[in-house]
């Protein structure tokens, strides 16, 4: 065993060690009681059903990490990596074809892998606790739109970064750097349009006292909105949410409608001052330069190590390919990328109290949010006592109890 194939094995079997303790550690902490601020909303029954339901959803996690490990483990010393690549140069002769083919083969693998977890969590687990409304006919429907998307939006992407890195030796990752960056901003643009309503029925909002209100707190707060709709997410599953989309003049409300079902019109309003503060606040723009820094990082990186023979020897790939260097790449990032998620898990939790903060003083009712908070939490069946180090790795969003006793000391 050479010393680079001993590197990257400690890489990927260590980050999996890290990730098992962690979510043990998670486990453990599951046998507090119900925190103070829960008390009034659940009662032992459900808090112990919430319980099993995260116990259940870690014990498919824990399952599915070790089955990708080991398939990385077997691509490692069996040379499915090269197999692969072989594929591929039987596909097509040209370069960047040769690239999009091996990319697809391991993609389509990946998807594979992860299919039967898939199935399992949704038709098992979510199913035994009252939350899956997917039928086999949308599950399948799903992935086929994603598969295509993948292809429409994603092949392009992977086409422009290949034939950037395979034009350019010195200055490739730069200038794929700016494409990809171009390109995404693009697709987000487009997202409300196109591409989500595949997925999802958006009905515009009807006139009343809710859409009324939404227009009311937006106009108070010099927020422009191009449109307020429901989305029909019972279809899939009983969850509640809300979000933004879009930038510029495309931004958009989307409210599910089990979250419409489910909540008053004050307490909606105070989701969405919540959502309206990452937009005032920047948070939004700054997350997207984040991600924009990330993704130069991680281009600067991959050009160091493309055409470093020793990488693809470890693998057993006998022809070096931009497309095969991609994949390879993954494993070796495995330790800087870790480090980049949680930089941007910490900055997302700061953004979620700094948002709810302008909910609280823009609304004057805290208390709304709040409930708000509760409702979806109790009803979506959350843990409510994660541990410390699991949510310092994993929670982009802060412990629903934290936020809960941040907007209660808040001044308003």
């Amino acid at each position: 065993m050479t010393f680079l194939t001993f590197l990257i094995l400690f890489f990927i079997v260590g980050a999996w060690g890290l990730e098992t303790w962690v979510s043990k550690l998670n486990m453990q902490s599951l046998g507090q009681p119900i925190p103070e601020a829960f008390e009034h909303a659940i009662d032992a029954q459900k808090y112990a059903r919430s319980q099993k339901y995260t116990r259940k959803k870690n014990a498919l996690s824990t399952a599915s990490g070790f089955v990708n490990v080991a398939a990385i483990v077997l691509c490692l010393f069996l040379g499915i990596f090269n197999v692969f690549n072989e594929w591929a140069y039987a596909i097509s002769d040209n370069n960047i074809l040769q690239g999009l083919a091996f990319l697809g083969i391991v993609s389509l693998a990946s998807m594979l892998l992860s299919l039967p977890f898939s199935i399992y969590g949704t038709f098992v687990i979510e199913e035994e606790f009252g939350f899956n409304r997917t039928t086999p006919k949308l599950f399948i429907a799903d992935r086929i739109k994603g598969i295509l998307l993948s292809i429409v939006i994603g092949a392009p992407l992977a086409a422009g970064v290949l034939w950037f890195f395979q034009t350019f030796p010195t200055y490739g990752w730069l200038i794929a750097w700016g494409f990809a960056t171009a390109f995404i901003f693009a697709v987000q643009y487009v997202a409300p349009i196109w591409i989500m309503p595949l997925f999802n029925k958006f009905t515009p909002l009807e006139d009343g006292d809710l859409r009324q209100a939404i227009e009311n707190f937006a106009q108070r707060n010099g927020f422009n909105i191009s449109g307020i709709y429901i989305i029909d997410g019972s279809k899939r599953s009983s969850k509640a949410n809300a979000f933004f989309t879009g930038f510029g003049k495309q931004k958009r409300i989307a409210l599910f409608d089990t979250l419409v079902n489910s909540m008053s019109t004050a307490e909606i309003v105070g989701v969405l001052a919540h959502e309206i503060g990452h937009c005032k606040l920047n948070h939004i723009k700054r997350m997207f330069i984040t991600s924009i820094a990330t993704t130069g990082i991680t281009f600067f990186c991959l050009s160091l190590v493309l055409g470093y023979q020793p990488l693809y020897a470890t693998f057993h790939v006998e022809q070096m390919t931009i497309a095969v260097g991609i994949v390879l790449f993954n494993f070796l990032y495995t330790p800087l990328s870790l480090l980049l998620t949680i930089f941007a898990s910490y900055q997302s939790r700061k953004y979620e109290f700094e948002a709810d903060a302008f909910a609280a003083k823009t609304t004057k009712t805290p208390w709304e949010l709040s409930n708000a908070l509760i409702k979806l939490s109790v009803n979506s069946l959350s843990n409510l006592t994660p541990h410390p180090a699991y949510v310092f790795l994993h929670y982009s969003h802060p412990p629903v109890v934290e936020r809960i006793k941040a907007l209660n000391n808040i001044s308003i």
